[in-house]
């Protein structure tokens, strides 16, 4: 069998959450607005992980990645997190 096959791929996506103060954010919106876009209202930073995991692990991808996100991928304090897995 193809060692492709067993192989997957996700994206995490990370971002403040609501409430927390996003200075990154706020820079870029005026920054925005002093070159003349005044419709933007607001920008959140965020940041993305490609993440590459062996499918026919012990867990499931849906659990591996909720946990590493967990751990390693988020300040759990002030960021929450989604993920897709691609095929």
């Amino acid at each position: 069998m193809n060692k492709e096959n067993h192989i997957g791929r996700a994206v995490v996506y990370v971002k403040l959450k609501d409430g927390v103060l996003d200075p990154q954010g706020s820079t870029v919106k005026r920054a925005l607005e002093n070159m003349g876009y005044p419709e933007i209202k607001d920008v959140r930073f965020g940041k993305t992980f490609e993440v590459t995991f062996q499918k026919d692990g012990k867990r499931k991808p849906e659990e591996l990645l909720d946990e590493i996100c967990r751990k390693l991928l988020t300040n759990p304090i002030i960021e929450k997190y989604s993920f897709e897995i691609i095929q």
